[in-house]
């Protein structure tokens, strides 16, 4: 079956910063040229510079790759003081609606004003230049102001999502070695108030979290917070007497600007690294590409900051380009599930970027309530759509083109990752023809290819590893205090150390060689755009007092792309009926508490043991099968017990 085709529109080809395939076509030629020439031209024309660098890339230490590493520059300047100087300081920057539906917009004069104020109260309490400092703070102004303070003075921040435990927030704040944790009393989700403070101070006692000297609390919902004499003082403590006049801590392009950590196929979490002027080039660049921003646009991207698309899509890239951006407490299906529709109407947002799993739980909610279908609202304003997180099922695809672009807003369907820093292969919406499905051709600049197992490129139409051929300035430096771990998981010896390796298998188009990404190749999941490891679930199963053993697979699931599926043997006989139900929701209960609500498993099912080898080698394969529901047809005579099969069927 030949698959469908749209061509951008020809009003949007006229006008696109890359303009026809046959302007995609000499830009990766103009790349393939001269790499590192290509790369450094858009560093120093989208960038400003406090010490304009002259050494480019430094590949004399793969895969620690450095770029343009001499040259000087602060992030919090590129994004907020340029513009300001340049007379565009009242702009607005951002639109923010609360969960409840209030508005506030804040220019970027007020921005920077709140951004400086905020750094030297930082600074006022020993925050310095290399320090970390957690930020565990929901969507909202004060998020965009943490983490632009902390690049203001050099200190390197680490996001950690609101949904995340307090288990998983200890992990990060001891890896991390934080000095300072910005959280909030609560946060408002889906109208419910919730508690962030109380967590941080579960989190801290739980020991490891020495390093932290100070806790900073913004006041969001009115809530009644505990407060550690000392160490605990409110954001309005913090800041008042402070100046709203703080000079840049002007710092090297390799200089660490965030940690983001994301799970592994290990239990532990690994802090990705990334620097300053490299990630910081390609936010722009993609902000000017794969969006073709213009100075008119609203920008919207639904993530939130503890996700990397938050990072680079809310904090930095819209900013570093001056734009006009919506940011949205809130979840989309509150007060109802017209909410997306509702604010895209109020704000006349032009470019709006959001998950499959958003797109698939609205369009279940149309179906069901014809009120809160998108056809009902002036969604006019729309000129591109994206999709983020997941690869968008062709069905959904459809679905999102059709009712809320109204056939004429092409999709950006972009590939990436938390390592990778920007859009790696992605469509540019005045250039590549698009096929839903697929995330189409690589960013220019960028070397994607896919490869077997020895790491020698496969013919096109055949599956295998994606990876990356040439380092890139927005690329991953090392995980945090574990560069042995760093080459292993993204350099794997089998390639000779010469390769990225994303994770994901991908096929591409015999003909187009567009990219299709075909899921995890590791044991990692990716349940509603989130990657979970399924070692840190089976870890935190394990750890309840009834449980002995625990496998955790993933299954496709309409709504959030993969749903997490448990195998559990249990320490006593294997429950039937109403008690295994009220025991598998204790089990979903305690993962919440030990993780976060997006590592419940879906389903969880009970079994006297886990289909193993004769070496003891549980085949998660075979549990992926059954998780699926498919039929096992092949041999299964090297288990030690095939019976269990039958049992664990569901």
């Amino acid at each position: 079956m030949v698959a469908k085709r749209y061509d951008p529109p020809e009003a949007l080809v006229r006008t696109a910063a890359v303009s026809g395939m046959e302007a995609y076509r000499r830009l990766c030629e103009e790349a393939e040229r001269d790499y590192e020439g290509y790369w450094a031209g858009h560093a120093r024309r989208l960038l400003t510079w406090k010490r304009p660098f002259t050494q480019i890339l430094d590949a004399s230490n793969p895969p620690f790759f450095k770029w343009f590493q001499d040259g000087v520059l602060n992030a919090s300047y590129n994004c907020l003081d340029r513009h300001v100087e340049a007379g565009r300081g009242e702009r607005v920057a951002i639109i923010f609606e609360a969960d409840d539906g209030a508005v506030q917009r804040v220019t970027y004069t007020e921005l920077l004003r709140r951004v400086s104020q905020f750094a030297n109260a930082l600074k006022a309490l020993g925050v310095q230049k290399g320090d970390r400092v957690v930020i565990y703070l929901p969507m909202g102004i004060e998020g965009v102001v943490a983490m632009q303070a902390c690049a203001r003075i050099g200190a390197t921040h680490s996001v950690v999502f609101g949904g995340f435990s307090a288990a998983a927030l200890r992990d990060r704040i001891q890896d991390a070695s934080a000095k300072v944790v910005i959280t909030s009393d609560g946060q408002f989700r889906g109208g419910r108030m919730l508690p962030l403070k109380a967590i941080v101070d579960e989190a801290i006692a739980m020991g490891g979290c020495e390093t932290v000297e100070r806790v900073i609390v913004n006041r969001r919902t009115g809530q009644e917070v505990a407060m550690t004499a000392g160490r605990d003082l409110f954001w309005s403590e913090a800041v008042a007497g402070q100046s709203e006049v703080c000079e840049p801590e002007w710092v090297e392009a390799e200089h660490p600007l965030f940690l983001l950590y994301t799970s592994g196929s290990t239990g532990k979490p690994k802090g990705v690294q990334h620097s300053t002027g490299g990630y910081l080039t390609h936010a722009a660049l993609t902000m000017e590409w794969t969006f073709d921003y213009k100075p008119s646009d609203i920008f919207w991207c639904t993530a939130d900051i503890g996700w990397i698309t938050g990072h680079t899509y809310v904090c930095y890239g819209p900013l570093a380009v001056g734009a006009t951006q919506v940011v949205f407490e809130g979840v989309p299906t509150y007060p109802d599930a017209s909410r997306f529709w509702r604010m895209i109407e109020a704000h006349r947002v032009t470019i709006f970027y959001t998950a499959p799993t958003a797109i698939r739980a609205l369009i279940k909610a149309a179906e069901s309530n014809e009120r809160v279908h998108p056809r009902h609202f002036d969604l006019s304003s729309l000129r591109i759509l994206g999709s983020v997180g997941e690869p968008i099922n062709p069905a959904a695809w459809e679905w999102y083109y059709e009712h809320v672009g109204g056939k004429r807003c092409p999709i950006v369907d972009t590939w990436w990752q938390t390592e990778t820093g920007g859009h790696m292969i992605t469509p540019l919406p005045g250039a590549t023809p698009l096929v839903p499905g697929s995330c189409t051709l690589p960013f220019p600049g960028i070397d994607a290819a896919v490869v077997d197992e020895t790491g020698t490129e496969v013919p096109w139409g055949q599956g295998g590893f994606l990876v990356i051929r040439k380092p890139w300035p927005s690329m991953i430096r090392t995980i945090w205090g574990d560069p042995e771990r760093f080459k292993k998981s993204y350099y794997p010896a089998d390639f000779q150390g010469k390769l990225y390796l994303a994770g994901d298998g991908a096929i591409r188009d015999p003909e187009t060689g567009y990219f299709t990404i075909t899921g995890r190749i590791d044991d990692v999941l990716n349940v509603s755009g989130h990657r979970m490891g399924t070692m840190e679930i089976e870890s935190a199963l394990v750890a309840h007092e009834l449980v002995a053993e625990a496998a955790v697979v993933g299954r496709p699931d309409e709504i959030t792309g993969e749903a997490i599926v448990a195998f559990v043997v249990l320490k006593r006989p294997r429950p039937e009926g109403e008690e295994a139900k009220q025991l598998a929701e204790e089990l979903r209960q305690w993962v919440a508490k030990e993780i976060g609500p997006i590592a419940k498993p879906k389903e969880i099912r009970f079994g006297d043991n886990l289909p193993k080898t004769r070496s003891g080698k549980i085949m998660r394969r075979l549990l992926r099968q059954l998780a699926r529901g498919e039929e096992i047809s092949q041999d299964v005579s090297t288990l030690e017990n095939p019976a269990i099969l039958e049992q664990l069927k569901g």
